[in-house]
């Protein structure tokens, strides 16, 4: 229960932070209103880091079913414990996007854009084509995932992929942080066709909570997009983990 629950605060953490910087740059009569995507970027490198430092060692901080999900793939997680880090993960997520709306509570009804409402809570493509925006999160969420195992093998001298301990990893040095680096790296790169999710609850509990909160003028959830911010980084951190595996660096 006490990893279950590291999880479930890391995740919301991470939503707080994240969802936090996005209503900051997007909202109407913020502080940081217009900040651009360098801000968002940044700060979703430090929303990762933050969570990973206070939480990864007592749970490997995973905070994304697609690194749990990669991470059994390979043998480095035991399958029976992927619902409930899932479930947690979900839950966290949840509560971390009414937290930031909560703290953003004036700002909505200053903002009569239901697109820029959903965008601080969801992802959404810059060009809506399935197979592209598919093939975008996929490939950033590998990147994910052989970059966290390049950064724990480093860490832990590894003989192979499979013996990766997170909680071990992100107990010590700036292994966090570099974590925090890569996925600031990923969103400057590749996080322009899609706002790159690169994590399935990252984009569905908070799109959740856009459905369910009192939003003035919310307008639609876009659940038509939904999936593929669910199924792509699942299939990208296979592929990720998978890779680095046979690789065996």
């Amino acid at each position: 229960m006490q990893r279950l629950l590291a999880e479930a605060i890391g995740t919301m953490l991470l939503i707080l932070l994240g969802d936090g910087v996005v209503a900051n740059v997007v909202l109407n009569k913020t502080k940081g209103q217009n900040g651009g995507w360098l801000v968002i970027a940044m700060a979703w490198g430090i929303a990762v880091a933050i969570p990973v430092y206070a939480v990864g060692r007592i749970s490997g901080a995973h905070l994304n079913p697609a690194v749990t999900i990669g991470l059994a793939a390979i043998g480095s997680f035991s399958w029976s414990d992927v619902p409930g880090y899932i479930l947690a993960q979900m839950i966290g997520a949840f509560a971390g996007a009414v937290l930031m709306w909560l703290a953003y509570l004036p700002h909505w009804k200053a903002t009569p854009d239901p697109a820029s409402k959903l965008a601080v809570f969801a992802t959404g493509p810059a060009v809506r084509d399935a197979t592209g925006n598919f093939v975008a999160e996929a490939i950033g969420t590998a990147v994910l995932l052989f970059g966290i195992l390049a950064i724990a093998a480093n860490a832990q001298t590894l003989s192979k992929p499979g013996d990766v301990d997170l909680s071990f990893v992100f107990s010590r040095g700036l292994q966090p942080l570099l974590v925090g680096v890569l996925v600031l790296g990923i969103g400057l790169s590749l996080g322009g066709p899609t706002g790159y999710a690169i994590n399935p609850a990252r984009d569905l509990a908070p799109r959740i909570a856009h459905a369910i909160l009192p939003l003035p003028a919310k307008g639609s959830s876009d659940w038509g997009y939904a999936w593929i911010p669910v199924v792509a980084p699942i299939v990208g951190g296979i592929v990720g983990a998978g890779a680095y595996f046979l690789i065996g660096f």
